[in-house]
């Protein structure tokens, strides 16, 4: 998200329809990013950052700082790692995890001694830049349950300077905690019943781990929304078809699930007949949302069916009828008329060039992981053939942040 324009803090009234625009967001990533920001712009935070709570550690998951995007390149976002860290009383964020209470701190590089928790500066050091206040707030269920932890950093006042965060403060960013904690509880149970799904396939194909999809998806929302705004979509559409997209990339190769072990688990290359019954699941993932209830089962189903399009029209499905799976236009050959350039729905166009950057840089059984000069390389033999060109273009000018979506989502060995 772009940085905001500082002294804008907002009212009761609009936290509370705030909360109310959070339910429309449906997927867990994309939500936490929107809680971020508009959480720092309730109290006027040049940085913040999330926690989630994962058994008894907490992951760092989400960082926004106004400072330091400054200073990059245009369109270019803030690169980040994450990491975990125990939930005790020794850090900051633990410590509000552990109590469930709020902490103000007016200056953390003067915290007492004699209290249990300190401020730790290696992001600082890292980054150059300097943390002065911090307000520390839990994300917590109606019943009390921490799921996870809002740290708000650096106040800022109507001249531009680091100002402590006031006692009034700390309801405002109570109130968005509470009203965000039960969306994100909501986020987190859709996540989850996406990754199951993904469960089901992994059963059956190994390489579609929670990891890999989550780094396909991660990919996909990125350049699409370089697209969109090449494009000037409007920002409400560019959020709403970002929030949906993510989840769709998910499950582009669901699919796979109606394919026999005997084809899918395939020590060698397929012979004529198996990779025409490969191909099918293609058709096959898009028929699971045929009946459409929604705009996800619409991008869900193109996701799905057209992920392995070519630009130059030599990949599959093509025209087909997903119900029968036979031809709707047929080419010289009677199989099924292949799409090309535009006629290949963004969706598809996009997710086809995240998956195979995620599917080059991984080590899979069969294969090592390609080095990412190589992975590159062919990247940019493959524009105009099998990706869209401008969509190859937009893949270079963020490379640099796709890089660090792998750190994000490792393989689980």
């Amino acid at each position: 998200m772009e940085y905001y324009e500082k002294n804008t803090k907002l009212s009761i009234n609009e936290i509370i329809e705030l909360s109310n625009e959070l339910n429309t967001i449906q997927d867990l990533d994309i939500l936490l990013e929107k809680i971020l920001y508009e959480a720092r712009r309730s109290v006027n935070a040049d940085a913040g950052s999330i926690y989630i709570k994962v058994n008894d550690e907490l992951v760092f998951s989400h960082v926004q700082n106004d400072t330091l995007s400054r200073y990059l390149p245009h369109g270019q976002k803030l690169i980040y790692t994450t990491f975990r860290i125990k939930i005790n009383m020794h850090s900051i964020a633990g410590f509000v995890a552990a109590t469930g209470s709020i902490l103000n701190i007016s200056n953390v590089n003067n915290i007492d001694p004699n209290l249990p928790y300190k401020f730790n500066s290696t992001y600082d050091d890292i980054s150059h830049y300097k943390t002065t206040s911090m307000l520390t707030v839990p994300l917590q269920t109606i019943n009390g349950t921490i799921i996870g932890v809002l740290q708000l950093i650096n106040a800022i006042d109507a001249n531009s300077n680091i100002i402590p965060f006031t006692k009034e403060d700390e309801p405002i960013v109570m109130l968005f905690a509470n009203n965000a904690s039960i969306v994100l509880q909501r986020a987190q149970m859709t996540r989850a019943l996406l990754l199951r799904m993904i469960r089901m396939a992994e059963l059956r194909d190994p390489k579609e781990t929670g990891s890999h999809v989550n780094r396909v998806a991660t990919y996909a929302i990125e350049i699409y929304e370089r697209w969109a705004k090449r494009y000037k979509l409007n920002e409400k559409e560019l959020q709403n078809n970002r929030d949906i997209l993510r989840m769709a990339a998910m499950l582009h190769d669901v699919g796979k699930v109606a394919i026999s072990d005997l084809i899918l688990k395939k020590p060698s290359q397929f012979n004529a007949q198996e990779y025409e019954i490969m191909k099918s699941h293609t058709y096959l993932g898009a028929r699971l949302f045929h009946d459409k209830q929604s705009l996800f089962d619409e991008i869900a189903s193109i996701v799905a069916l057209t992920h392995h399009e070519n630009w130059d029209g030599t990949g599959y499905p093509g025209y087909i009828d997903i119900d029968s799976g036979q031809p709707l236009e047929k080419d010289k050959y009677g199989k099924a008329k292949p799409r090309k350039g535009e006629e290949i729905p963004i969706y598809g166009r996009i997710v086809a060039l995240a998956d195979v950057y995620d599917a080059l840089s991984s080590k899979r059984v069969y294969k090592d992981a390609w080095d990412e000069d190589s992975v590159m390389s062919e990247i940019k033999a493959l524009s105009g053939k099998k990706f869209d060109p401008e969509l190859v273009d937009i893949f270079f000018e963020s490379h640099d942040f796709l890089k660090s979506i792998k750190q994000r989502y490792p393989d689980i060995e």
